[in-house]
């Protein structure tokens, strides 16, 4: 059964992490994904673009899988269909992430279950824009 981290849990994701694979960010600034990249690349994370269809997105290259990412991920935001998130997990397991996002929407018990399994902290259903601002601070 899945299990929300505690905001103090969250809070140290937040303040630990240095590097956000996005996996779906789109390259149109009217996206939720690019709003909220762009919003935690202006609070001084590194954002890495994870999506096979656009070559670059805010400055930085763009990989079309977690696997092909050439450095280590602190964190993995997912902007996918909850039917996705599954394979987003595998996918994050593979690529030696320790923390997986899924943002506002995005929920899938199995998925959490996998993350679990694998010793990979999850997080579902929440905006990670959001709860940066309520945690950590700064304008939204």
């Amino acid at each position: 059964m899945y299990q929300e981290p505690t905001h103090d849990e969250l809070r140290n994701w937040l303040t630990e992490t240095k590097i956000i694979a996005v996996v779906g960010l789109s390259d149109k600034p009217e996206r939720t994904s690019y709003l909220i990249a762009e919003t935690m690349q202006q609070r001084g994370y590194r954002i890495i673009p994870v999506n096979p269809m656009v070559e670059e997105v805010l400055g930085e290259t763009s990989y079309p899988t977690l696997e092909d990412v050439p450095e280590g991920i602190d964190l993995v935001n997912v902007f996918r269909r909850s039917e996705e998130l599954y394979s987003v997990v595998e996918a994050a397991i593979k690529a030696g992430a320790k923390r997986i996002w899924a943002q506002s929407g995005v929920y899938d018990e199995q998925a959490a279950e996998l993350a679990k399994q694998n010793g990979v902290e999850i997080v579902m259903d929440q905006c990670i824009a959001v709860a940066h601002t309520q945690l950590v601070g700064g304008k939204f």
